[in-house]
């Protein structure tokens, strides 16, 4: 069954690393959206190696800069879910996009999702085009709680769109 989220995203590309991007990943494959993306040599995450399933590229290098950068570059914009301050890899990401004149969106789920987060993320989807979406945000170790509202943000936009 093709997700009504579909309608405005073609495709959901992430680095694989537990938290954001790993719901997003597993939310992906559950709801039949094609996804890929790069991850670090050796599938590095946090966690360990990430599975086959997961149809992910694996750059040269086992940093995470290379992955990260990729990902912001082979997308049409990137969505970062956060909680709290932005820092570390996720404010990389911001910078880097911003660099590279990529459209991003953050969205800080302090209070949840609510219908604000998804009209923003949907606003935002229709208004930059974005076929091709990045999704990235902290790792889950750094923000307990950023997997359960990556994917209530996805499902509530994908009811939504």
């Amino acid at each position: 069954m093709k997700s009504s989220l579909q309608n405005l995203v073609s495709r959901i590309i992430f680095g694989g690393q537990s938290g954001a991007d790993r719901i997003a990943l597993d939310w992906a494959i559950h709801n039949n959206v094609p996804h890929g993306g790069w991850c670090p040599r050796g599938r590095k995450a946090e966690d360990g190696p990430l599975d086959a399933k997961y149809l992910l590229q694996e750059t040269k290098s086992a940093g995470y800069l290379q992955r990260t950068r990729q990902n912001v570059v082979d997308s049409d914009g990137t969505l970062i879910v956060n909680l709290g301050k932005l820092e570390g890899g996720t404010l990389a990401t911001a910078k880097l996009a911003q660099k590279l004149g990529k459209p991003y969106i953050v969205l800080t789920l302090d209070s949840g999702v609510g219908a604000e987060e998804v009209k923003q993320l949907l606003d935002w989807l229709r208004r930059e085009s974005i076929s091709t979406l990045n999704v990235a945000g902290p790792r889950e170790s750094k923000r307990p709680g950023i997997y359960s509202l990556t994917n209530a943000l996805l499902d509530s936009a994908a009811k939504a769109a």
